[in-house]
């Protein structure tokens, strides 16, 4: 009779929103517009906040933004250390700015062209490049600060911050090449890479059997092998480009030094 009891009784434990994307992914397709359908307000505040107004159902930029949610819902998975609301949030502000900027050059050209006097036109058209200019690196400037601000969530979640990795950042070129070499070994292994996102910690043990560094190194450097390969391992526009920019100036340096 008891175990009647608990068997009847026990609830079963609801799937986290992570879980149904999975599913989604593996092919459900009616959770998939359930899920759209109740996030709607989600994706409508995100794009608001990149519009900086109030967004009907009916903008272009609300479309827009949907589809940039069910996007995420395609491209996200686990190891990405983030949840999908996070995740989703980042790819929605993208994708608007995107848009933004494409449909700015397109009014720009339209502008440039609505007068007949070639002569008039010339300061309206300078004044129209300038002017989408500017605005094009507000654009820019506002996807670098979403980036780092998803980023820092990531890093929340391995219990690190930015200002760790000012701190823990090793001082020479070489060190910090080695960390990233490290990283990357560390992100094309499926298993190690796993362990690194599902339980929070660097495989240490493992990872030095595969480097040619010693473990006493792994461990001193470990915090900035984890932001690295968080960094290698997610959707990261500009600290992806920053990252490739600084082994690469490192590198010349290199060079230089030793010609």
């Amino acid at each position: 009779m008891l175990s009647l009891l608990f068997k009847f009784g026990k609830k079963q434990s609801k799937q986290t929103l992570e879980e149904e994307v999975l599913a989604v992914q593996a092919g459900n397709i009616q959770l998939r517009n359930e899920i759209i359908d109740k996030y709607r307000p989600f994706i409508a505040k995100s794009v608001s906040s990149v519009c900086k107004r109030y967004i009907n159902e009916s903008d272009d930029e609300f479309s827009i933004g949907l589809i940039a949610f069910n996007e995420a819902i395609d491209k996200y998975s686990t190891d990405k250390g983030s949840s999908l609301i996070s995740f989703a949030d980042l790819i929605i502000k993208r994708r608007v700015i995107d848009f933004i900027r494409k449909e700015s050059k397109h009014n720009t050209v339209s502008l440039s062209n609505y007068s007949n006097n070639e002569e008039e036109n010339v300061p309206n058209q300078i004044e129209a490049t300038l002017s989408i200019e500017d605005y094009t690196k507000q654009l820019e400037q506002a996807q670098r600060k979403e980036e780092i601000l998803y980023y820092q969530t990531v890093l929340a979640q391995f219990d690190l911050t930015i200002s760790d990795l000012i701190e823990c950042s090793p001082k020479h070129a070489d060190a910090r090449e080695n960390c990233i070499k490290i990283a990357e070994i560390l992100v094309n292994n499926k298993e190690l890479k796993v362990h690194l996102f599902q339980k929070k910690m660097l495989p240490i043990k493992h990872l030095e059997r595969l480097v040619k560094v010693s473990r006493k190194t792994i461990e001193r450097n470990r915090k900035y092998i984890i932001a690295i390969a968080i960094i290698l391992s997610g959707d990261y526009l500009y600290l992806n480009e920053y990252l490739k920019g600084a082994v690469n100036s490192e590198k010349r340096d290199c060079v230089r030094s030793s010609s």
